[in-house]
């Protein structure tokens, strides 16, 4: 079994529990965040266990950071109670949630939700994580097809996301040193219940494949492979990168 392990925020379901699922196919041990459902969390370390991995998962709410400093902390006990180190290899920037308004309709409190949720969270979520980093880890932070695309009413959420990717670029150098990488992925539209489920939507659908190279909407299980290739060995010289995940869409 793999002493090694990476920490996944949002894992337990979508996007990040089909990260969680390839990692572990990859031999690695898992620890993820889940926002309020334990149910849906336990699904999750089922699967992990059942390929022969090691799986945990704690309580994280994205929109205060300071939880995140709570995820921290129980994860790194666990770590230390397990493998007598709190230390971990890779580190997956997932956790989040969307909103759908007009630049004319975002309201201060929307605006504040999308920046604590995928900016200062991540920020200082990752800030806390650097120590317990490994050398020769990684980072994975998730971002958009919309910072390259723009669609109305997406603009508080792409913002952050836009700042998410510079901030990946900025661990990328100051991190070399200890030869930690740092890489986006960047999904397109995917099918899973982020903002409501509206890509899952028939006419919504139909827009997104038209738009698509590949000719249909993205699911979760197009992106968790790309995640795993990151943390692999095979990609120990892709750093400071944006990798878009959307079949193709408005190339």
């Amino acid at each position: 079994m793999s002493t090694k392990t990476a920490i996944i925020t949002g894992g337990s379901r979508g996007l990040g529990k089909d990260m969680a699922i390839n990692l572990a196919q990859n031999g690695i041990n898992i620890i993820f965040s889940y926002h309020s459902n334990i149910e849906k969390a336990n699904e999750v370390i089922a699967i992990v266990k059942s390929l022969g991995q090691k799986a945990v998962a704690f309580p994280f709410d994205a929109n205060q950071h300071k939880s995140g400093q709570e995820f921290l902390k129980q994860a790194t006990d666990y770590l230390q109670k397990k493998n007598n180190s709190p230390n971990f290899d890779f580190l997956i920037n997932n956790a989040g949630t969307g909103t759908y308004n007009l630049v004319a309709n975002t309201t201060e409190i929307q605006f504040d939700e999308m920046m604590n949720i995928h900016l200062k969270s991540i920020y200082f979520f990752t800030q806390a994580a650097l120590p317990f980093l490994n050398n020769h880890g990684r980072i994975i932070n998730i971002s958009s097809g919309l910072t390259r695309f723009s669609f109305p009413g997406m603009s508080a959420y792409a913002i952050m996301k836009g700042g998410i990717e510079i901030f990946t670029r900025y661990l990328a150098k100051e991190l070399g040193g200890r030869k930690i990488t740092a890489n986006v992925v960047a999904p397109g539209a995917i099918a899973t219940d982020f903002g409501g489920g509206s890509n899952k939507q028939a006419d919504k659908v139909a827009i997104i494949s038209n738009l698509t190279a590949l000719g249909r909407v993205g699911e979760a299980e197009d992106v968790g492979g790309v995640v795993a290739f990151l943390c692999s060995d095979k990609a120990g010289w892709i750093n400071g990168q944006r990798i878009e995940v959307s079949g193709g869409m408005l190339v």
